[in-house]
């Protein structure tokens, strides 16, 4: 591939303002009984690739490549009309899922949820029914996982749990702002219901950390944070931009680069609620659904058999590019940018639909966004330290964003540093300069780099291995080193 003259960025690291460790839990994943997510995704009894439980074995190895912190579960759209009482104990009848129009078996229920989150190494968060359900379903639900005593502690007992599960983290209620969803509310009411909901939900286990649905949208949440705001650990927050769910129409490499500096706007305005509302030293944001891409469902007043078949187009293998590796790189570095406030985010989904893992009956594909995750999640200093990045810009029509993306992570000493650089322009390498104060940056540096042949490579099940992370050594020249394009580069620089 020919390359034009490069363009040019600097990252000017300042370790004089100290460090800040971030929380793990932004590398969190997200599953929902959507499509093959569930079944047919990390759940398939029988498959010769499945365990004595059902758990597809190669799925959960290859999570565990990503350290995946925590999982939400089990919406997303579902959990508006889903009752946790029918997917739990011996006798289980499967029942009509009101909002994806299918059939749910209900064998994969709580008690599978958390097997499969203990296997894969992950804290489960459940997030309950606030469409459907009520105030006490949500706290029974607590009782059934963390209770000792009661009802639906002897319940789970029965089910052959007798020890508490101590699930900590629970959200009320998945993007009830919205008309789509089932049970939907307007900001008073809702600011009241999860209120409610919180105190029996404490009740049941006054340990818990409670989520609740938001958005940066002052009308919504200011009321729901001065009611409810004392009860909340997080807020959750959802972004989705590329958006496809009535038509299947992905955007091209440069248009999804003009969505990568939203998800930090988005941040900023739900901080600034958080401020107003006097709650920023307690109240955290989680953005716990979070792609480029939305999951494409069209109309669900169509015929089911059709608009179930659509959702197949979701698993088209050349939708996830490059395009979809360094958009997600972003929302990490925005993340990282945001550690005292950004303490969770989710992936959605985590296999099949948009996710990092395609899951087929016969094995995996890792997708480029596999790759972009695991980076970040293997990679990286456990602390962030400020830096200022400047470069020129990548434009497209009357919008452009900055070609040069960057973090700066160390270690507890700042001895052992490692950069997070991301070069968003598609064709042109970026010539970036480095700015690390008492380091003289010449020579060769070990680095991993991920970027395809071209800006839409990507992976699919007879080229698995098309886009994959590579280890070269990177070599700086005071400061300077060339980044390729449409690229993400993580390089190690140590004493």
């Amino acid at each position: 591939m020919k390359h034009s003259k490069p363009i040019s960025g600097v990252i000017q690291i300042e370790p004089h303002r100290g460090m800040q460790a971030y929380d793990r839990m932004i590398f969190g994943q997200f599953l929902e009984h959507f499509h093959r997510q569930v079944y047919g995704g990390v759940f398939e009894p029988g498959s010769p690739l499945s365990d004595e439980r059902g758990f597809r074995k190669d799925v959960m190895a290859a999570l565990r490549e990503l350290r995946v912190p925590i999982v939400r579960w089990p919406g997303g759209c579902f959990v508006s009309a889903y009752h946790w009482k029918d997917g739990v104990g011996s006798d289980r009848q499967p029942s009509y899922d009101k909002h994806w129009k299918v059939e749910e078996p209900n064998t994969f229920g709580t008690d599978e949820f958390i097997a499969w989150c203990r296997a894969i190494g992950a804290e489960p968060y459940i997030c309950t029914n606030a469409g459907t359900g009520t105030a006490e379903e949500m706290s029974d639900w607590v009782e059934y996982c963390n209770g000792t005593t009661g009802r639906w502690a002897r319940l789970r007992a029965t089910n052959g749990h007798p020890e508490p599960y101590n699930v900590k983290f629970w959200s009320i209620g998945n993007e009830n702002y919205g008309s789509w969803e089932m049970g939907a509310k307007k900001a008073a009411e809702w600011s009241m219901l999860v209120a409610e909901s919180a105190k029996l939900m404490l009740r049941a286990d006054s340990s818990i950390h409670l989520l609740a649905a938001a958005t940066a949208d002052s009308d919504w949440t200011l009321p729901l944070l001065r009611e409810a705001g004392k009860y909340l650990s997080y807020i959750s927050l959802h972004g989705y931009w590329d958006i496809l769910h009535v038509k299947n129409n992905p955007s091209d490499y440069a248009t999804c680069m003009m969505f990568t500096e939203h998800p930090g706007h988005t941040v900023r305005k739900a901080e600034s609620l958080l401020c107003i509302a006097g709650l920023e030293q307690k109240t955290a944001l989680a953005y716990d659904e979070w792609n480029l891409r939305s999951w494409h469902h069209p109309d669900r007043d169509e015929a089911a058999c059709s608009a179930v078949a659509a959702r197949d187009k979701n698993d088209i293998h050349s939708t996830y590019t490059m395009a979809d590796a360094v958009f997600s790189a972003s929302f990490l570095n925005t993340c990282l940018r945001h550690p005292q406030s950004v303490r969770m985010a989710c992936m959605a989904p985590v296999v099949n639909v948009r996710g990092p893992l395609f899951v087929h009956p016969n094995g995996l594909v890792r997708r480029t966004t596999f790759h972009a995750l695991a980076m970040y999640a293997n990679l990286l200093g456990e602390h962030v330290v400020d830096a200022w990045v400047t470069s020129d810009p990548f434009a497209q029509a009357d919008r452009s964003i900055p070609s040069l993306d960057a973090v700066a992570t160390c270690d507890a000493q700042m001895r052992q540093w490692r950069l997070a650089l991301i070069n968003r322009h598609p064709e042109q390498p970026l010539i970036c300069k480095v700015v690390l104060p008492g380091r003289a940056l010449t020579g060769n540096y070990k680095a991993t780099v991920l970027a395809g042949d071209c800006p839409d490579a990507y992976n699919d099940i007879e080229h698995p291995q098309r886009v994959q992370p590579e280890p070269v050594e990177l070599r700086f020249n005071n400061g300077v080193v060339s980044l390729p394009p449409h690229s993400i580069t993580i390089v190690q620089i140590d004493e």
